[in-house]
């Protein structure tokens, strides 16, 4: 049910639209190409299983967890403005 300036879709649409732009900022950060054998951050030696296991990893374990801690931090971020994120 919308109301005022809005259509009826206004809400699902707007739901869509931040599910996909959420899915296409994973998809964008997914490693990809060759694995490297040392990590472009702190120049430490990747292990081979991690290397099979992650094809197109660039960093170490210790640096890709600051960089996951970094990316929750900054997540949230509703940048549409939606009534939802307003009462949080």
């Amino acid at each position: 049910m919308a109301g005022g300036w809005s259509n009826d879709g206004a809400v699902q649409e707007q739901i869509d639209s931040t599910i996909e732009d959420a899915v296409q900022r994973a998809r964008s950060q997914l490693p990809s190409g060759e694995s490297l054998t040392h990590c472009e951050v702190c120049d430490a030696r990747i292990p081979e299983a991690r290397r099979q296991a992650v094809p197109g990893v660039r960093l170490c374990v210790v640096c890709q967890g600051a960089d996951d801690q970094q990316q929750k931090a900054s997540a949230g971020y509703n940048r549409r403005g939606s009534k939802d994120s307003q009462l949080r």
